[in-house]
């Protein structure tokens, strides 16, 4: 059986590693110079059961209304994207009602769970090396309330297995010395502990090195510019130069620009893209550096620690379309934010590159992922993983190549279903 995958991110490459382990012969095109390029470069670096909710969360709109043309706000809509989000944006906030919130949250969850512990079997029968490491994640809370609200829908997640330890400002400074500076600021924190943080693009381009030693052909700088049909199922990818390349099957996980591709078969994707930044920077010896990855609630922001010598800041999203504009009033926030989190850090960093990068996630108005058969015969999807793509991708590429070649998922697959609207 030949498999064509298109999109060569986390989830790409992590359904390619899926395919390739079940002994299917796999082909990974995708019009970047190299693995990783794209949304999977410099996301959040955070693999996080503990954050899996969707960002539809209660009384959602109001929060997007109240920010229109806010630069600051940590969910930003922008008037321009509007056109597109109409029928989507009135499912987002459907979606947003109190039950489906929570329903969509434990789905995100089962999947989160059984993907850290496919990112645990893969690193061990490939032994790839992406500076992973397991030191959990600290969730800070500057308000009281905000802090109860969190904790109690935290006790209803641990009903459902994941395990987290409520500290209070003292004990999150002795996690994390580095936060000494705002200790009274601080009322506590959640500490989540098997939470993970890794490299996102390294991963990418070490799987790549190993799937290519194994067999695993990559076609790079190859935009597919359509799918071609034949009666009810996909017969081929045209590519850019007209080439056209075939398979037994093909797996659109291209992200956000799955859409138009699936559009021309007539297969509709409730996707849309939403905007994030980061800014990736050096360590400094001059200054405490934080060792735990930590996401501060009142912020909305993450501080992350990349391999040995780098820190991510990550937060914000933006609906503005296919625009990959890095806006410097965006990375000028999330620089502001770091300053009142890492006050020591943001000063001894002062003047350095902070190497801004945006990317554009694939959202689903359920916050939930499209994993699954797409209704055209010998088509997949694996896209609209939103914020937890990185999170997910082990556990979707699996749930994909099971369902390929037929076997007993380990997940309740009618829960990422891409036909599930219709």
């Amino acid at each position: 059986m030949r498999v064509l995958v298109i999109g060569a991110g986390v989830i790409g490459m992590a359904t390619a590693a899926s395919l390739h382990a079940a002994g299917i012969e796999v082909t990974v095109v995708d019009r970047a110079s190299g693995p990783g390029r794209e949304t999977s470069f410099a996301n959040g670096s955070l693999l996080h059961p503990s954050l899996v909710e969707p960002w539809n969360s209660p009384g959602v709109l109001k929060t997007l209304l109240r920010n229109l043309g806010r630069e600051d706000a940590a969910v930003l809509l922008r008037l321009r994207a509007l056109p597109s989000l109409l029928g989507w944006g009135l499912e987002f906030v459907r979606q947003s009602a109190p039950l489906s919130f929570e329903h969509n949250a434990l789905r995100n969850l089962r999947l989160a769970q059984y993907s850290l512990r496919q990112f645990a079997q893969l690193r061990e029968r490939s032994g790839i090396r992406y500076h992973s490491y397991q030191r959990g994640l600290l969730t800070l809370f500057r308000d009281r309330s905000a802090q109860h609200e969190v904790l109690a829908w935290y006790q209803l997640l641990a009903a459902h297995g994941l395990i987290v330890q409520p500290l209070d400002t003292l004990q999150t400074v002795e996690k994390e010395p580095a936060l000494q500076a705002v200790e009274t600021k601080l009322v506590g924190s959640v500490f989540a502990l098997h939470d993970e943080g890794g490299d996102p693009h390294a991963f990418c381009v070490e799987l790549a090195r190993y799937l290519e030693d194994h067999g695993v052909k990559f076609r790079f700088e190859q935009t597919v510019t359509r799918l071609v049909r034949a009666g009810g199922r996909v017969a081929a990818a045209e590519l850019q130069t007209g080439e056209q390349l075939t398979a037994d099957h093909y797996v659109l996980a291209a992200g956000a620009y799955s859409v138009d591709l699936a559009r021309a078969v007539g297969v509709r994707l409730p996707v849309r893209p939403a905007k994030g930044y980061s800014l990736t920077l050096p360590r400094v010896e001059t200054a405490p550096t934080p060792q735990i990855p930590a996401v501060d609630t009142s912020l909305h922001m993450a501080v992350v620690p990349v391999g040995a010598d780098r820190l991510r800041v990550a937060g914000t999203a933006e609906f503005t379309g296919y625009d990959t504009t890095i806006n410097p009033a965006r990375t000028a926030n999330l620089l502001r934010l770091l300053q009142q989190l890492y006050p020591e850090l943001a000063r001894a960093l002062d003047g350095v590159d902070p190497s801004p990068w945006t990317g554009l996630r694939a959202m689903c108005p359920d916050g939930v992922p499209l994993i699954g058969p797409s209704g055209l015969e010998r088509l997949w999807i694996n896209t609209g993983h939103g914020h937890v793509g990185w999170t997910l991708a082990a556990g979707s590429g699996q749930l994909v190549a099971d369902l390929l070649v037929g076997a007993q998922p380990a997940l309740t697959a009618v829960d990422y279903d891409p036909r599930r609207f219709g």
